[in-house]
This record gives C-alpha cells, sequence and structure tokens, in this order.
C-alpha cells in the first residue's frame, strides 16, 4: 500500500485527535459534565469554561469529550457487528454462487428495505431506547453493505488462477477464504469500515437527538444537539459545538477511507506515476 494522500492523513489526524479526546474522558474531564450549576448556566466561551456552558450550567467541552466516547464506542460495536455478520455471507455468496448466492443478496436486499432509523425505533419500542438497541440497529442495518462488498471482491479474487490451483488441489472451501480470499480483500474492507463507521456516528446522532439513543443523564452529541433547541435564540453556539463535531468527525472518517481506498488502488499509482 502507498503512502496516504494529504486527504487521507488529514482524515486519520482528525480521527487520531477524536480517539485521544474519547481515551482522555475515561480519566479527565474538567468538569463533571453531568453536574449542575444553575449560577454558571448560559456562560459563553471563556478560560473556565472553553466552550462555554449549557442551560443547566454544564460544562459544555466536558460533554464534547464524553460525547465522543459514546459515539466511538457505538460506531465501534455497531461496524464490528456489520463486519462480523456481513463478511462471511459476502465471502459465502462469492465462493458458492448459485441458490447460495441468490439467497444472500436477496436477503441483504431486504435488509435495505429496513433502515437503521427504523429498527431503532422497532428496538426502542420492544426493549427500551438505550446505547445497545442502537448499537443493534446500526450494526444490523450495515450488514448488507458489508456483504455486497465482501461479495464483490470475492468474485474478483476466485477467479484468479492461484484460487483454481487450490481447488484443483482440494484445499477446502473455508480454507480458501482465510488464506486467498480474506486477504486480498481487506483494503475495501477496510475502506467499507471507515464509510460504515462515519455513517454509524450520524445514525448514532440522529437517534439520541430523537431520544432512542444513549439516556440521560450521559452526554450524547445528538441529545445535545436536542437540548440545545431551547436555547437557540439566547445561546446559538450550543448547538454550533455538538454539529461541527459530529461533522468534522464523519468528515475525517471518509477522508480517511478515501485515502486507505486511493492508496490501495494502483490505477491512482499509475496516474502518479
Amino acid at each position: 500500500m502507498r503512502r496516504l494522500p494529504r486527504s487521507g492523513r488529514i482524515g486519520a489526524a482528525i480521527v487520531f485527535t477524536v480517539m485521544v479526546l474519547a481515551l482522555l474522558s475515561l480519566f479527565w474531564t474538567p468538569y463533571d459534565p453531568t453536574q449542575v450549576a444553575p449560577a454558571s448556566r448560559l456562560e459563553g466561551p471563556s478560560l473556565s469554561h472553553l466552550l462555554g456552558t449549557d442551560r443547566y450550567g454544564r460544562d459544555v467541552f466536558s460533554q464534547i469529550m464524553v460525547g465522543s466516547r459514546i459515539t466511538l464506542f457505538v460506531g465501534l460495536i455497531a461496524v464490528t457487528i456489520a463486519g462480523v455478520l456481513g463478511i462471511p455471507l459476502g465471502v459465502l455468496a462469492g465462493m458458492r454462487g448459485g441458490a447460495v448466492e441468490t439467497f444472500v443478496m436477496r436477503g441483504a436486499d431486504l435488509m435495505l428495505a429496513f433502515p437503521a432509523l427504523l429498527l431503532a425505533i422497532i428496538s426502542g419500542a420492544v426493549f427500551g431506547a438505550s446505547t445497545t438497541s442502537a448499537m443493534l440497529a446500526i450494526g444490523v442495518a450495515g450488514i448488507p453493505g458489508f456483504a455486497r462488498v465482501a461479495r464483490a471482491g470475492t468474485l474478483q479474487v476466485v477467479s484468479r488462477d492461484f484460487v483454481a490451483a487450490s481447488r484443483s488441489s482440494r484445499v477446502p472451501e473455508p480454507v480458501i477464504a482465510i488464506r486467498h480470499v480474506l486477504p486480498n480483500i481487506s483494503g475495501m474492507l477496510i475502506v467499507q469500515a471507515s464509510v460504515a463507521f462515519a455513517l454509524a456516528i450520524l445514525a448514532e446522532a440522529a437517534l439520541s437527538f430523537l431520544g432512542l439513543g444513549t439516556p440521560p443523564p450521559e452526554p450524547s452529541w445528538g441529545r445535545m444537539l436536542q437540548s440545545a433547541q431551547a436555547s437557540l435564540g439566547v445561546h446559538p453556539m450550543l448547538a454550533v459545538w455538538p454539529g461541527l463535531a459530529i461533522a468534522v468527525t464523519v468528515l475525517g472518517f471518509n477522508l480517511l477511507g478515501d485515502g486507505i481506498r486511493d492508496a490501495n488502488d494502483p490505477r491512482v499509482e499509475m496516474e502518479h506515476a
């Protein structure tokens, strides 16, 4: 793989910064993000409160830090669920073909009819709104994307001579998948994971905004946006900070995914040669 292009390095820097904030929030935040302080409500940015305070007097920067942890955790678990279930299905469809491929891909098409938001509403109605239900809904909704990418990559790999040689030598299909298919499609799967992570961040923010995600008092960027609605007239920056955090983080993952894709694409290398 070639060196990441500039956009990919910018994306990697953004993702790294968000990860550092999330890890740091496990041990330290400037203030308790759930501590109500009526005397300090709706303060502007200052040395004592870098991003100001909300209508309850809670420090906004501390909430952003803890919200990054929730966002990355939900995204990580959701993408893991989607990848662990979607990748084997896609590889199976690509290697077996025929009725198996038709069944798997039509099942993926059917799942696309149920977006993450709808699944979260159903899950919230059955199990109650929670971080777990949001992770499961987002993860299940991401399975078709991984299955499609894995199938497309598998079809390219199984048409090569070394796979035909392995099959003629009666090497078991699972061994071929692990030894030949997965290493050769890992690049595109990493790109899909970065894109799915960005989509999971947006989905988690939307679910929290609607009250279907992480329950209070745990801070989340989506619920910070929802809470800021009551103060837009007097303190519009309360909506800017979490909105900016969501936008920049999603941009970072998208740039990173594009950079990894370009670094793995031989056509890009030929253009720069």
